[in-house]
């Protein structure tokens, strides 16, 4: 899918009418099936901007254009159809407690099922070889059965990313996929999910606080205070420009993922259901 935006603005739902966005006019393009890593800050605007390419945030200002159409001249009908090629991952999955892992990674397949066959298989799930196929390329296939809440928050994590494996989006938007890994874990998350996406010919975004991973990408997006502080081939993003970039936020650049093993469960939460 090929991106394009153009003074594009966005602010957080929650945000007053007036409030300064979140994400500034930003300007870019993004051809099908490139790979991008968007680094920045904390408050850099990196979510937002996923966010707003996943037509989940009415431009503020500006526009966007998703393989020539703009969503937001579309009808409702018209609009989830275009929806349902985008495949988000929030840094917390969305993932009810009481769901199987089977279940759970089935999901990405909703978009291009019917009601019926969706309903069918919550009650016996069709399509186990492709979810333990995904689950095995994230080391995860033995919790294929298993409940959602008796798993880390790592194994969590994964479990988000091996859905994009079974959707058949054409973009693929990654809020921090490496957040709640040991540096093993997060190595093979991020080969599989790249190689998954080159596999699918999906474009794909991807937000990272790594920088030494987010470097490895083709292409670069330095965020800072919502503006777009460069645009850069990952080889050309140098020690200088990053300590630009991370400027009075050094803890930042120099953190990386959790030293050793995945991150205990976070406590119960309500499921937060994401809607085409």
């Amino acid at each position: 899918m090929h991106i394009s935006l153009r003074g594009l603005a966005a602010r957080h739902p929650a945000a007053a009418p007036d409030s300064v966005p979140a994400l500034q006019p930003v300007s870019l393009d993004i051809t099908a099936s490139e790979q991008v890593a968007v680094i920045g800050p904390s408050g850099a605007g990196k979510t937002t901007l996923l966010h707003a390419l996943a037509c989940a945030l009415r431009p503020a200002a500006g526009g966007l254009t998703l393989d020539g159409v703009d969503p937001w001249t579309l009808p409702v009908s018209k609009l989830q159809q275009l929806r349902g090629r985008l495949f988000l991952a929030p840094q917390t999955p969305p993932l009810p407690p009481r769901q199987r892992v089977i279940t759970a990674v089935l999901a990405g397949r909703l978009p291009r099922q019917s009601l019926l066959a969706s309903l069918r298989s919550l009650i016996y799930p069709t399509g186990i070889a492709q979810a333990e196929s995904a689950l095995t390329r994230f080391d995860l296939a033995h919790k294929l059965w298993d409940r959602v809440d008796r798993l880390s928050g790592g194994e969590r994590q994964r479990v988000g990313l091996a859905r994009a494996l079974l959707s058949s989006a054409s973009l693929w938007l990654v809020d921090e996929p490496l957040s709640s890994l040991d540096p093993s874990r997060a190595k093979l998350a991020i080969e599989t999910l790249t190689a998954a996406a080159r596999e699918a010919g999906a474009t794909l975004v991807c937000t990272l606080h790594q920088v030494d991973v987010a470097t490895r990408f083709p292409r670069v997006l330095g965020l800072r205070d919502g503006r777009l502080h460069f645009d850069l081939p990952g080889a050309e993003v140098s020690a200088e420009r990053l300590r630009e970039l991370y400027a009075q936020h050094e803890h930042e650049l120099l953190g990386g993922p959790a030293a050793a093993g995945d991150t205990p469960p976070p406590p119960p939460q309500a499921p937060v259901m994401y809607c085409r």
